[in-house]
């Protein structure tokens, strides 16, 4: 949505631009030169402000898939998505020598299903240092992909009692301790569950090569192929530890969304401060949207679905009540009105 489109909208009804405290609806240059001067941490805070008011309300609301296992575990997903840019409009963004970019690196936070920590930079920083904090309180559950496979990070994070769950990369050095019994009818995907220790040089070298950890071999029917999670938890079911992982799929789906639905691919300013302000617009957007989905809307629809409905009702002055649960797809018939109704009572019996 452009500036022209946000002063088109708010100047639809007078009665809305007098309930936002307007004197007039705001022009698109009034507006374009607000977003020169305006910092684009400005809406950075307000995503955070906005998140501690409702978070709450959104935790009450949680609608994600609960690990039986660990029903009551703090859960915190990171992982990052890059965006790709013209070189030669956003010289700022370097990445390969003909090409821009940049990643937002990202800690979602299972029980909010939400971003609890954004981080927006050149796209040539590494995920393992995109996010100043990656150890948290104690027994926080933290599912991660390889690209966080550190013996520096594993190290801090056993020491702070945190959990991991991550990818270990194929060329990962280890011997097997013992193996795991596995249920014999059901879990046929998770194909060897073993103790095992880390035994190069690298993890010997960080205090590594003692510890006992977990690694669970599971196959992905999908992609055809089998990957080995480790992990420092060794007491919780083998299921438990694969559906933990399987649970990257929610940023993944988040990443989607906001790319397709909240127009952070395309952007109105070329500058570091417009495309760092409408990343952090977009979070805000995506927030709210999902504070109404999981508080009004008693119907579920796919998230690109509700997204267009509310877009187009923005001009009309209408409850997100009626929004959410009384506007429907499909044709519309008219009420055919008698010509008797259109008659005033009082002249019924004149």
């Amino acid at each position: 949505m452009t500036l022209s489109d946000i002063s088109t909208g708010i100047g639809v009804s007078e009665t809305f631009i007098a309930d936002l405290g307007l004197c007039q609806s705001p022009a698109r240059s009034t507006m374009s030169d607000g977003n020169k001067k305006r910092n684009w941490q400005v809406f950075e805070r307000l995503y955070y402000r906005l998140l501690r008011h409702y978070e709450g309300v959104l935790r009450k609301q949680d609608q994600s898939g609960i690990i039986r296992e660990i029903k009551k575990g703090r859960i915190k997903i990171i992982d990052s998505t890059t965006i790709s840019l013209c070189m030669s409009l956003f010289d700022w963004a370097k990445f390969r020598t003909a090409k821009g970019g940049i990643k937002i690196h990202t800690c979602w936070d299972d029980t909010i299903m939400l971003p609890e920590m954004v981080n927006i930079t050149e796209a040539k920083v590494h995920d393992r240092y995109g996010l100043n904090q990656l150890i948290f309180a104690r027994d926080t559950i933290i599912v991660e992909d390889k690209a966080y496979y550190d013996f520096d990070l594993m190290a801090s994070r056993i020491k702070a009692e945190n959990v991991f769950v991550t990818r270990i990369k194929t060329n990962a050095i280890y011997e097997s301790i013992r193996e795991l019994d596995l249920p014999d009818d059901k879990d046929q995907d998770i194909l060897k569950d073993e103790i095992i220790r880390l035994s190069s040089s690298q993890a010997r070298k960080k205090g590594l090569a003692q510890q006992e950890l977990r690694l669970v071999h599971v196959y992905k029917e999908d992609e055809n192929k089998v990957i080995q999670i480790i992990t420092n938890q060794l007491h919780w079911q083998a299921r438990t530890i694969a559906d933990l992982y399987k649970k990257r799929w929610d940023i993944e789906l988040f990443f989607k969304a906001i790319k397709q639905n909240l127009q952070i691919k395309t952007f109105v300013g070329t500058s570091e401060n417009a495309v760092k302000s409408q990343i952090y617009v977009a979070l805000i957007c995506y927030m709210l949207l999902q504070l109404i989905k999981r508080t009004i809307a008693k119907s579920t629809k796919a998230f690109s679905n509700f997204v267009e409905k509310i877009r187009i009702c923005l001009p009309f002055y209408l409850s997100l009540g009626y929004v959410c649960n009384q506007i429907s797809e499909g044709a519309k018939r008219i009420r055919v009105v008698k010509q008797a109704e259109l008659i005033p009572k009082t002249d019924l019996f004149s």
